[in-house]
C-alpha cells in the first residue's frame, strides 16, 4: 500500500476492475448481519453500512456520516474511524477464505490525514494482505466521498489492522 499523495490528499482505491465475488459478497453480507447484534457498538455506529464490494481479501463498504459519527469539531471521531478500522479488518480476514470467526485484534494503527463531517459518505476498505495459521495482516483506507457520495476521493485515515487468527 502506498502513502496517500501530500499534494493532492486524494487516492485511488484498491484496482476497480476486481469484480465481486458473489459468494463472498453473500458470506460478508450474513457475517456482517451476524455481528451488529452481537456488538453493541457495531449496531450504534454501523447500522446504515452498505457493503459494495467483497471479493478474496478485500471489501468495501459505504457509510453516510451522522451526529454520532462525529467528534466536538463536527469531523469523523477518531474512535469511530478506530471502530471502522477493527470493523473492516474482520470483514477483510472473513472475506479471505470465507471463514465465520474473524480473530482478535492484536495490534492496530492508524494515521488520520483528512476529515470527513455530517452528510459526507466515507469509503471504508480493507484488504487482508496476508491470513496465516496464526496472524492475518489488513491494510485500511477511510476515504471521504463527499456528501453525494461521488465526489473527489480524499483519505481520510489510513489504518493497520493485525489479528490473531489461530482456532
Amino acid at each position: 500500500m502506498t502513502d496517500p499523495k501530500p499534494s493532492s490528499g486524494s487516492e485511488k482505491s484498491y484496482p476497480e476492475t476486481i469484480s465481486s465475488d458473489p459468494q463472498i459478497l453473500t458470506h460478508i453480507q450474513n457475517y456482517h448481519s451476524l455481528l451488529l447484534p452481537r456488538s453493541p457498538i457495531y449496531a450504534f455506529l454501523l447500522s446504515d453500512v452498505s457493503i459494495v464490494h467483497a471479493s478474496r481479501g478485500l471489501v468495501r463498504v459505504h457509510l453516510p456520516l451522522s451526529k454520532l459519527h462525529l467528534n466536538s469539531k463536527n469531523s469523523l471521531h477518531g474512535s469511530v474511524s478506530a471502530t471502522l478500522v477493527d470493523y473492516i479488518g474482520g470483514l477483510a480476514v472473513a472475506s479471505w477464505d470465507s471463514r465465520d470467526s474473524s480473530g482478535v485484534s492484536t495490534d492496530m494503527h492508524l494515521n488520520f490525514v483528512g476529515g470527513a463531517k455530517e452528510g459526507d459518505v466515507i469509503e471504508v476498505e480493507g484488504k487482508a494482505e496476508k491470513v496465516g495459521g496464526s496472524l492475518a495482516f489488513v491494510s485500511v483506507r477511510i476515504v471521504n466521498l463527499g456528501k453525494d457520495g461521488k465526489g473527489e476521493r480524499k483519505v481520510v485515515v489510513v489504518g493497520r489492522h493485525t489479528k490473531f487468527v489461530k482456532v
